[in-house]
């Protein structure tokens, strides 16, 4: 079985981007990233080529603006993410990592309905 993919914090920028916007050029991507960081395009433009090696997205160059695709759904990153530091900061304790996210910020009534929802879920053994 192939090892998921772990981004790194700048490759997960960029896949913010392409999730929220859907498939988009180099200039689009950066300019996005310009409005919270200085980030030059030739900096997005590396790393948007080194994803496409490591095959977290996929680019598109039959016009002359080449088109990057994300191909990795945002909640399969995030699922892989998260069990990473399950196991690194938690030592595999589903209950430690939800006590310290919600110590640390403070849930929405419609994010701790969700939660509530999908516990309900998990004691009944739907996921």
């Amino acid at each position: 079985m192939e090892k998921p993919l772990k981004p790194t914090d700048s490759e997960l920028a960029i896949l913010r981007v392409l999730w929220q916007r859907g498939p988009s050029t180099v200039k689009q991507v950066q300019q996005v990233l310009e409005s919270t960081k200085r980030t030059g395009y030739t900096t997005v433009l590396k790393f948007m080529q080194i994803m496409v090696e490591k095959g977290l997205v996929s680019r598109d160059d039959s016009s002359f603006a080449h088109i990057y695709h994300a191909r990795i759904p945002q909640e399969q990153t995030q699922r892989t993410l998260v069990a990473d530091l399950l196991e690194r900061a938690f030592e595999g304790s589903t209950s430690r990592l939800v006590l310290q996210a919600l110590a640390t910020k403070k849930a929405t009534p419609e994010e701790l309905a969700e939660i509530r929802k999908i516990l309900k879920n998990h004691e009944r053994g739907i996921q």
